[in-house]
């Protein structure tokens, strides 16, 4: 897999619904969102994910990526939109490992621009 399908994997992270993390993210993640959520693991992530709306579009910019060996790590300013909504604005960071052959999501964090 090339960096372009990570970027794709990772725009339907933000889209997508609980289907697609069951299939790419490892069932231990550990994401970190901004208060009140906070820290989420595995189920919780996913738990998460079927309470709340999705995102109706993001938009990636001052794209980052690093890989080494089985380790890929993500990293963008991301400005997203829901319906009736302002746009949410945070710097990310995502960590993908070789899983079997297929890249998975094993760490998300976002910081919220001020």
């Amino acid at each position: 897999m090339d960096f372009d399908d990570l970027w794709n994997a990772e725009e339907s992270f933000w889209i997508d619904g609980p289907e697609f993390y069951e299939k790419r993210m490892m069932a231990d993640a550990c994401m970190v969102f901004p208060s009140p959520v906070g820290i989420l693991e595995g189920q919780e992530i996913l738990d998460g994910l079927r309470q709340g709306p999705r995102w109706q579009s993001v938009d990636f910019r001052e794209k980052s990526q690093v890989r080494s060996g089985d380790t890929t790590v993500l990293a963008y300013k991301a400005t997203a939109e829901r319906k009736d909504s302002q746009p949410y604005i945070a710097l990310c960071s995502s960590t993908y490992i070789r899983n079997g052959g297929t890249w998975k999501l094993l760490s998300h964090q976002q910081t919220p621009e001020m």
